[in-house]
């Protein structure tokens, strides 16, 4: 099988069977949409067809907007199009993350060369949102202690089977530095990676730090072209 194919498979297959706390749900876009399913497929087929290894990128958890529609990482349905050439009828998503990290792959090379070393998922590849007066919000796996250890054994699992896809284990790259503190810990009891790599999440980048976003696409280009 290809790199692409068995990602698709773990897709088809994902799903959270766990309890959570009180307040918090989680989104399943591959049960919810029939067309995340299509272009989901289509994405790891255009940009995956192959059995090569590649570096982990790990995100938090998706976003309700970026790959809980798509069902592609850090991918909502504008860049999906525009930058992947792949359109997605049923929905239109705009994703402040996706710009940054999109803009990072169009200063690597492009989609074609990045995603030919790269794999980018999360931990805990569904959307959680939190139930709040004004409506379902996004939320962190780590936003809070109870959640975090409900959903911990799911996230070890996961992680196992994103390495079994065929990762390169030298290295990993980390977005977010709350999020790495939790996969420091995941690693130091598991011994995925041997070296952890932390990068500021994009999110981060896009709200608070837009005026110095070229240094971090530099440094984000920098550490990936790290061949060590």
């Amino acid at each position: 099988m290809t790199f692409g194919e068995k990602v698709v498979d773990f897709n088809k297959t994902l799903h959270y069977g766990g309890e959570l706390p009180d307040g918090f749900d989680v989104l399943n876009p591959f049960f919810d949409n029939e067309e995340t399913l299509t272009v989901m497929t289509s994405f790891y087929s255009k940009f995956y067809n192959d059995v090569n290894h590649r570096k982990f990128i790990i995100g938090i958890n998706p976003s309700r907007h970026g790959a809980g529609v798509t069902g592609v990482p850090f991918t909502d349905t504008k860049r999906l199009e525009s930058i992947c050439g792949i359109e997605m009828k049923s929905a239109h998503t705009h994703e402040i993350s996706s710009v940054f990290l999109y803009d990072v792959i169009q200063q690597y090379g492009g989609p074609e060369k990045f995603y030919s070393e790269f794999y980018i998922n999360s931990p805990f590849p569904l959307a959680i949102t939190r139930r709040t007066p004004r409506g379902s919000l996004n939320a962190n796996y780590y936003d809070e202690k109870p959640l975090f250890l409900a959903v911990k054994k799911f996230m070890i699992e996961t992680i196992k089977s994103h390495i079994d896809l065929g990762l390169d284990t030298s290295e990993v790259f980390i977005l977010g530095k709350k999020n790495a503190t939790f996969i420091e810990k995941l690693n130091a009891e598991n011994h995925f990676f041997d070296r952890l790599t932390v990068l500021e999440h994009p999110r981060y980048i896009q709200q608070y730090k837009s005026k110095e976003k070229q240094q971090f696409i530099d440094k984000y280009i920098i550490a990936l072209n790290n061949k060590q």
